[in-house]
């Protein structure tokens, strides 16, 4: 519990969010890795805004 509210203070949903997103709405894409993830959430906080599915 503490993990995810010191993520989403810093701008980082939960990978499993993600994943469980894309399974979801995204079927037949296959997901961000962890890693990828983390840094495409890092360029759509500090970077060019980009990177938002939905």
């Amino acid at each position: 519990m503490l993990r995810n509210m010191l993520r989403l203070m810093v701008g980082q949903p939960p990978y499993e969010v993600y994943l469980a997103h894309m399974a979801r709405n995204h079927p037949e894409a296959a997901p961000m890795s962890r890693v990828e993830f983390f840094r495409n959430r890092e360029q759509a906080r500090f970077g060019t805004g980009a990177g938002k599915c939905c």
